[in-house]
């Protein structure tokens, strides 16, 4: 049996929750136990008294980090949460290390065993715990420039449907993977005129076809790059490397290229960021103005929509964290080669390739430390 909990998120409006009612009955006919923080699924819908229906037990957040073998959250631990990580207690939960480096140095202090939902990868090599998420973010990310668009958040002032005898608005999408495919569902929608850029030819073709001819895909280099900004009004930043920084692909200077008043939605900034200028941002302060373009720059874009983010995610995660339960660490990553590619941080070191590249450090295979 493990004990596995799940706390109330500490980051500034993140309402989802690592484990809902449902998932935890799961893991209950299992044959674990399961302990929930009070009130830590109420932002997602879920009562307390749903928890305890299912057989889960009620504590304080002391309780779960000082009782739980295991720990499911959806954000990485905040600074108010170290002090709680122990020695091989696992926390699985989206880390974002490359962008985080004093929480990695903590984990390696406290010989935390820390596997990410960003780093896990299925048969196909995809990223199956960040795809819902994903989908959630392309799509809220044209939802969220078209509001920043307005004059009253000093937008352009722009309806990116345009009307009759009005042209619609421009949406410039760079990258084309899930976030990139669902903005483009969001942005056709709307009536936008829509254009992805990508240097994977192949999924640009894929795209093409998918959307029928009703947007345009343009080869993701510098010069194209600088063409599309100057009619853009909203630009959607798409990247993702898999444990590793963004590269910054808008510079400060190309913002003077741009129209005053566009919007830049930046959903890669969990991982530092596709532009230079982006910065993150919060829910209750998700703008700033720079150089006269609007950045939207918020971390946990999701979070906005927790109820329908959290059953996402949990839908999504739900089988890894059986996996681990059942199974402990070493017999689940045996199983599983793509559940190993989440493990970031094992007995006091980086163990994934890119995480460790990302943050200068030595990368010490799992597989060769003592178990």
């Amino acid at each position: 049996m493990m004990k596995i909990g799940t706390v109330k998120e500490r980051t500034s409006f993140e309402n989802r929750v690592g484990i809902i009612p449902s998932h935890a009955y799961e893991y209950i006919q299992a044959g674990h136990a399961v302990f929930v923080e009070k009130g830590s699924g109420v932002g997602s819908g879920f009562l307390d008294s749903d928890y305890e229906e299912v057989g889960a037990r009620l504590v304080d957040v002391e309780t779960v980090w000082e009782t739980c073998d295991m720990v499911i959250k959806v954000k990485e631990p905040q600074v108010s949460e170290y002090p709680y990580m122990r020695e091989n207690q696992i926390v699985f939960c989206y880390f974002h290390l490359a962008s985080h480096p004093d929480l990695a140095e903590v984990l390696m202090e406290k010989k935390v065993s820390a596997v990410a939902y960003e780093t896990i990868t299925n048969s196909y090599g995809h990223l199956p715990l960040l795809k819902p998420m994903s989908e959630i973010a392309g799509r809220l990310a044209v939802q969220q420039g078209a509001k920043y668009l307005e004059k009253t958040y000093g937008g352009k002032g722009t309806l990116l449907s345009g009307v009759a005898g009005v042209r619609g608005g421009n949406v410039v999408i760079i990258g084309s993977g899930v976030v990139g495919m669902n903005a483009c569902k969001a942005a056709l929608g709307l009536g936008a005129n829509v254009t992805v850029m990508s240097q994977d030819l192949s999924r640009l073709d894929y795209l093409s076809d998918v959307f029928g001819g009703q947007i345009q895909t343009v080869y993701s280099d510098t010069k194209n790059i600088e063409k599309e900004l100057k009619t853009a009004d909203l630009v959607i930043g798409s990247v993702n490397v898999p444990g590793a920084r963004t590269p910054k692909l808008i510079m400060r200077d190309h913002l003077k290229m741009m129209q005053p008043g566009s919007v830049i939605v930046d959903v890669s900034i969990d991982q530092g960021g596709f532009a230079e200028t982006s910065r993150p941002t919060t829910h209750d302060n998700p703008i700033y103005i720079e150089e006269g373009i609007v950045h939207y720059c918020v971390g946990n874009m999701p979070g906005a929509v927790p109820m329908t983010a959290t059953q996402a995610l949990g839908n999504a995660t739900l089988p890894y964290g059986l996996a681990l339960a059942n199974h402990g660490l070493k017999q689940s990553f045996e199983k599983d080669p793509g559940l190993l590619n989440g493990l970031n941080v094992y007995n006091g070191h980086i163990t994934h390739p890119q995480v460790a590249s990302a943050l200068e450090k030595v990368c010490k295979p799992y597989e060769n430390e003592d178990k």
